[in-house]
């Protein structure tokens, strides 16, 4: 099969945990052939949505620290309906290039292009919002752009997270407690004077036993979970914000929760999403970027990149 991965610069990837990169690794296993371009290289020519395209070919990273890990050709102006696949893995934040460029992968995919995740879902399901859409499986939560909501919010729950829709890896989030000093000046400079709309939810505790990433390739629910446990004094357990991963079995909620939501997953045409689970509830739906395949793969016998490959070769 011929591969476009739309993701960023391959030698920027830490080999040793990048998702994309185990999902490269077990492609190129199958004697699939790969080629990678940015979302910036995207563009509309005649009609047609193409990208200066480079072949490369997968060597192998000799350690964790190998940036050296593929030889890239020359580029090729390339349509992406030329493609078996197109696998769109570009790192968030969901900013406007980001929008631009899901709308050229949906007129991709109009003129024939198979493309995971479809441009449409990566749009309409925001990772942050998505969430409102499965109520009974969420703590309580608001969304609003007005800092006098948060502090209502506050006063009744005494303890909540806050965080911007469009940020990852835990950027922008704030634990509250009616007993912070800053929090004028936290709402000020996240909410930006009440122009920028944010979420609250009502603090978990069990945020200490892990935040819980569990994956669902093509409806079908990955038997772990990858637990993000966070350092000590830190709220977030975001593996970027210094968690660690722990692999760990699937729980009766856990499961109940990703079976709620695959046949919506399905729906939409969201191949891979990685949804974020504390304790027993829902807290986030990620369908740009997922990760977690590494570490799944590397502390059980659940081959992850394995299980997605074969989703794609059977699309």
């Amino acid at each position: 099969m011929n591969i476009l991965f739309i993701a960023d610069p391959l030698s920027e990837f830490k080999t040793y945990k990048d998702t994309t990169y185990a999902m490269m690794r077990e492609m190129a296993h199958r004697g699939w052939k790969l080629h990678h371009t940015l979302a910036g290289q995207l563009r509309v020519e005649a009609g047609n949505v193409m990208a200066d395209i480079c072949p490369f070919t997968f060597t192998g990273a000799k350690d964790a620290h190998d940036h050296q890990w593929f030889q890239l050709s020359s580029a090729q102006q390339l349509c992406l309906n030329t493609f078996d696949a197109v696998i769109m893995r570009t790192d968030p934040p969901f900013n406007m290039q980001y929008l631009y460029a899901t709308h050229l992968l949906t007129l991709a995919e109009k003129q024939g292009a198979r493309v995971y995740n479809s441009g449409q879902a990566m749009r309409d399901f925001n990772e942050k919002l998505a969430i409102l859409n499965f109520a009974d499986l969420i703590s309580p939560t608001m969304v609003t752009t007005r800092a006098a909501d948060i502090r209502t919010f506050l006063n009744q729950h005494q303890d909540i997270i806050i965080k911007p829709l469009d940020g990852m890896g835990g950027m922008g989030i704030f634990r509250l407690t009616k007993q912070d000093p800053n929090i004028g000046s936290i709402l000020e400079m996240l909410m930006q004077m009440d122009n920028r709309t944010i979420m609250a939810q009502r603090y978990i505790p069990e945020i200490t036993q892990g935040d819980k990433r569990i994956l669902v390739i093509n409806g079908e629910v990955v038997p772990y979970a990858l637990a993000r446990i966070p350092q000590s004094g830190e709220t977030r357990g975001n593996l970027a914000a210094g968690g660690k991963g722990v692999a760990q079995a699937l729980t009766e909620r856990d499961r109940l929760i990703a079976q709620t939501i695959a046949p919506e997953l399905i729906k939409r045409g969201i191949m891979l999403a990685g949804l974020d689970v504390i304790g027993d509830y829902l807290t986030e739906i990620n369908v740009t970027s997922p990760t977690g395949f590494q570490e799944i793969t590397q502390q059980t016998d659940c081959d992850v990149a394995a299980l997605f490959v074969d989703a794609i070769a059977n699309a």
